[in-house]
């Protein structure tokens, strides 16, 4: 059992953070300050270095390496921003895996290539109005006639809503009941019935655009269907490597505040020295770095065991709730280190709070991933119903 990143792992992470530090500040800048997304120009840029694709197979346009790796530098761009990260989330551990892993060959074709070469973004819409948590309650239907898929329903908190050029969405695909009737469909942004609502005004998460999508007799080619119905496990197993992504830029918001809060505790002076010289000061600046790295370690090892597919529900629940809680805690921590500097808007560790309590929601709460792990640990679902 090796801890230790390889020497490419580590190049490869480097790399990422010298982009991110150098080229990236401006853009995550403008991001917040104006909500909205990064610009093509950027989305180019990552396309040009592989981080569009960094786990996804070379015949697609990826660069064929692991989990681990794209997790690495989903960390390093999510340091300086999660708005700027949020296409290489997307990308590498979202629903362009769904695709990768399930679907047809030649929607695989038509949608990866051009997701790697940075000329379409793919967003995931699973919620809905009354299906979050209880996601097998989803009224969203697909009917299929012939060689089409025709949807009708309302799905909610898209995040990419409005924005990205693609869309795999969770529908009911039969008339079975809970998740056997479930399946999912991909549809372009441009499909004639469907449209968006307005778009969300959340506490944090600023320049990820998130609206909810309309569907009104919305028909899209058969073969855009990425699982048919009865394939919800399927669907939840390429989500367990959504989580590790989702547990990483929580991951990012804590390590980024650590990062900056150390700089800061040296260069502060209270009382004649740097508040690092306060005992206070190191034991809360040692229980960000346990909780930091103990949280890495969790997701680390959700990805690693998952080389060869995808990660178990119990290690990317751990990995997600574990790295929710803690991001919470450490950019807390961070807010009150710097005082007034944390709290404002000039600085980014304002931000980096906001955006760490929104992580622990989206994806699945905090919560719902304990359910998640004390049913693998005793072999059952727990029926939320009865």
């Amino acid at each position: 059992m090796d801890f230790s990143l390889t020497e490419e792992q580590r190049a490869l992470q480097e790399t990422a953070r010298k982009y991110a530090r150098e080229r990236l500040p401006e853009f995550a800048r403008h991001c917040e300050e104006n909500d909205e997304a990064p610009p093509h120009e950027l989305m180019h840029e990552f396309a040009e270095m592989g981080f569009l694709g960094i786990n996804v197979a070379e015949k697609y346009g990826g660069l064929g390496l692991g989990n681990v790796e794209a997790l690495l530098v989903i960390e390093e761009l999510a340091k300086i921003s999660g708005a700027v990260a949020f296409p290489v989330f997307e990308s590498c551990v979202g629903p362009v895996r769904a695709i990768e892993h399930f679907a047809s060959e030649s929607l695989r074709q038509r949608v990866i290539p051009a997701v790697c070469r940075g000329e379409k973004m793919v967003a995931v819409s699973m919620s809905e109005p009354n299906a979050g948590s209880a996601l097998t309650d989803l009224t969203t239907r697909g009917e299929v006639r012939g060689g089409e898929v025709v949807l009708n329903g309302t799905k909610r908190w898209c995040s990419g809503g409005g924005h990205a050029d693609g869309y795999v969405v969770y529908c009911r695909l039969s008339d079975d009941p809970g998740p056997k009737g479930i399946g999912a469909v991909y549809v372009e942004k441009d499909t004639p019935g469907m449209t968006f609502g307005a778009r969300e005004q959340l506490m944090g998460f600023r320049g990820v655009p998130s609206s909810d999508i309309y569907f009104d007799n919305c028909a899209v080619p058969a073969d855009n269907i990425v699982v048919p119905a009865g394939g919800f496990k399927k669907l939840m197993e390429a989500f367990d490597l959504e989580r590790c992504g989702n547990a990483t830029m929580a991951l990012a918001q804590a390590s980024g505040a650590l990062d900056d809060v150390i700089a800061y505790v040296q260069e502060r002076k209270q009382f004649g020295k740097p508040i690092v010289e306060f005992q206070a000061v190191q034991i809360r600046l040692a229980e960000m770095r346990m909780r930091v790295d103990a949280a890495r370690l969790l997701i680390h090892r959700a990805a690693a065991n998952a080389e060869k597919g995808l990660p178990s529900i119990l290690e990317s629940s751990m990995a997600k709730c574990f790295a929710n809680e803690i991001s919470r805690e450490v950019c807390g921590h961070a807010v009150q280190l710097m005082g007034g500097y944390g709290y404002s808007r000039e600085y980014p560790m304002e931000r980096r709070l906001r955006d760490a309590w929104g992580w622990g929601i989206a994806g699945g709460a905090i919560d719902i991933q304990k359910v998640n792990i004390a049913a693998a640990m005793v072999g059952k679902r727990f029926d939320q119903r009865r």
